[in-house]
């Protein structure tokens, strides 16, 4: 049998492995750092330390910060551990984990939603805000339920394919920082005043921390899968 030369193959494997350390790190560093504020330090005391997301929910009522708290903590887990979802080995080689970490990312994810759905209303961007972060909350939800349904249903394909679209919801949390910290800078820079430039930059996010996300998603899935060929020439799943 005729060995093939596969030049490609191994910076396809790096990139792939360079592309999921990227979303694991980024996930659960954000997922770890940005609530921390908030856990060891009240609303009201962060408000009054100037801190502009703390004081717009310090106002709000007891079942509202309750919303918050959950949302925040919820989102977390979930985005921390929401990278192993993706991980191709634990899937094949621990089935188990794989199966016990995605009940624990839904679990999560729900009531993060339905935290998420509550604050929506209340965000400093007003109703571009709103209506971004509150069908993110929706879709976050129904990505998720029908990720669950389709496994209990042993649809596996479309399992993934859903999860895909949730992952890409979760990491909304990352893209939204991530976006308000190349924005601002961009915005002052053609000579807006700093909290203008936040300002703008935050009205922004709500819809681009997660469409793009979804659209790169969909792109992702609807790309043609090419069979990776052996070394002895026959073709490997």
């Amino acid at each position: 049998m005729v060995t093939t030369s596969l030049p490609t193959e191994r910076p396809r494997s790096r990139g792939r492995a360079a592309g999921f350390w990227w979303l694991a790190l980024t996930a659960v560093a954000i997922a770890a750092f940005a609530p921390l504020p908030y856990l060891s330090t009240s609303l009201r005391g962060l408000a009054a330390q100037d801190d502009a997301f703390a004081a717009s929910y310090a106002a709000l009522p007891g079942w509202a910060q309750a919303a918050f708290y959950v949302h925040i903590v919820c989102g977390g887990i979930a985005l921390a551990l929401s990278p192993l979802q993706l991980a191709a080995r634990i899937r094949t080689r621990l089935p188990r984990l794989h199966r016990v970490n995605g009940r624990i990312v839904a679990l999560s994810i729900l009531p993060a939603g339905l935290g998420g759905l509550v604050l929506a209303p209340s965000n400093q961007a007003g109703l571009i805000g709103t209506a971004g972060f509150g069908l993110l909350a929706v879709l976050w939800i129904g990505f998720v339920g029908a990720a669950v349904r389709a496994a209990r249903r042993r649809h596996f394909a479309a399992h993934r394919r859903w999860a895909v679209r949730t992952f890409a919801m979760t990491y909304a949390a990352v893209t939204l920082r991530l976006w308000l910290g190349v924005l601002t800078p961009v915005l002052a820079g053609f000579g807006m005043d700093p909290e203008a430039a936040f300002e703008l930059a935050y009205h922004l996010v709500p819809f681009l921390c997660w469409v793009p996300n979804l659209l790169l998603a969909e792109w992702l899935l609807r790309r043609p899968t090419v069979p990776v060929v052996s070394r002895t020439g026959g073709a490997g799943a």
